[in-house]
């Protein structure tokens, strides 16, 4: 039985509509202000029609024009909430450029990873002296070194690719903010 188009969505539903897993739902509510589902007993979500929208047209814009989160809550800011749940529609305005330099400014990670000649995604610090009892004193985590640009990639698959990177280096935050309260 299908539900009418206003009736309101499961995030498993919403979740398959749109082809993202759930986590990632989760995810963009903790980094888009905008996305707030009704929550009921236990935590379940319940998403309205606009919020679906807004999930489409955050989902096109990171996954289809290769924009950061950082660059998607910048539309939202500049051009409102009612651009981006329409964005995804065909025939619609399309999204202003993204301007990298201005973000990698403001402190994007990606402006301050070193470039290797190495095409390794990471680099290892030198083990410290391990003191008695075989612990490290302070936890080392390997540093993400971006790749050297390579001739196969498009400009298409660099963006989806950046906005994979971006979306780690946020889950990577997270996960440090949640030991380090422990």
């Amino acid at each position: 039985m299908e539900k009418a188009p206003d009736a309101f969505r499961t995030i498993s539903e919403v979740a398959e509509e749109i082809n993202v897993p759930q986590h990632v739902l989760r995810f963009w509510e903790s980094r888009f202000v905008q996305i707030r589902p009704l929550k009921r007993g236990g935590g379940r979500r319940y998403y309205r029609p606009d919020d679906v929208d807004l999930l489409r047209g955050v989902r096109y814009l990171l996954y289809g024009e290769g924009y950061t989160i950082r660059g998607v809550q910048r539309i939202l800011r500049e051009e409102g909430l009612s651009f981006v749940q329409n964005v995804w529609r065909p025939g619609a305005e399309p999204p202003p450029p993204e301007p990298e330099e201005a973000e990698a400014a403001e402190g994007d990670d990606r402006a301050t990873l070193a470039a290797h000649d190495e095409p390794s995604f990471f680099a290892v610090s030198s083990p410290s002296s391990e003191p008695a009892g075989g612990r490290t004193s302070a936890r080392q985590e390997p540093t993400i070194v971006p790749p050297a640009p390579r001739p196969g990639l498009d400009g298409d698959d660099r963006r989806k690719l950046r906005a994979a990177l971006d979306e780690l280096i946020a889950c990577r935050r997270l996960i440090e903010a949640a030991l380090a309260d422990t």
